[in-house]
């Protein structure tokens, strides 16, 4: 157990780093699409060296301040368009662990299924406000309403995705990996939310894919 405690602080550590790399390039080169500045730091987080890298070869195209042409392929921009919706997502659930833990609540007296119910909840919430702040500005002569029944389209099916992937790595390390599983206030419990975040990231990029094809949603 102590070597999974180290090896949590080291890649949160890391995690945290690569957020803040990416946080100081976009203060100097602030993202065209506004909530990206949110976004990026939230990938750096949970997929570290790998959120760097895509961050300084696709994220930088779209800096005000990039005057290359954007260049990119399908792949990439349904990437950047999971990337969006993972961040919002991970928000949702990141604030969603701390109320569960200070309020003890539990659904059906269990407290897994508590954290299910209340991040799937924010992370729903946020999803939408994230892809929000990516339509509304780009058609504001469409109205607000208009732009909230959009986001829910865009990201309903994608954010269901992240969750089936994050609730499960959940449930198995809740039933199969501890006898005890690690609390919210320990490292290695932050340590397998990443790795929740990344599984999440993968299962929801095919259904970002689908609907990035069918135009459903708008690739990034």
């Amino acid at each position: 157990m102590e070597t999974l405690r180290v090896a949590a602080y080291i890649a949160l550590g890391i995690g945290l780093i690569s957020s803040l790399i990416i946080v100081i390039d976009i203060r100097k080169h602030p993202q065209m699409m506004k909530i990206m500045n949110i976004v990026w730091p939230i990938n750096g987080w949970f997929l570290g060296p790998f959120a760097l890298w895509t961050y300084f070869k696709w994220g930088k195209l779209k800096a005000k301040d990039n005057e290359k042409e954007d260049q990119r392929g399908e792949s990439s921009k349904v990437f950047v368009s999971t990337s969006h919706c993972s961040a919002g997502c991970t928000l949702g659930d990141a604030i969603g662990v701390p109320i569960v833990a200070l309020t003890g609540v539990t659904v059906a007296g269990s407290v897994l299924f508590a954290h299910y119910a209340v991040e799937f909840i924010l992370a729903y919430l946020f999803g939408i406000i994230f892809q929000f702040f990516a339509i509304y500005p780009m058609n504001k002569e469409e109205g607000r309403w208009n732009a909230i029944r959009e986001s829910i389209k865009a990201d309903t099916l994608s954010l269901i995705a992240f969750e089936v992937g994050m609730f499960g790595w959940m449930a198995i390390v809740h039933g199969v990996l501890f006898a005890q599983p690690p609390k919210p206030d320990t490292a290695t419990y932050w340590f397998m939310m990443q790795i929740a975040m990344i599984l999440g990231f993968l299962t929801s990029y095919p259904a970002n894919w689908w609907l990035v094809r069918k135009g459903i949603k708008e690739a990034m």
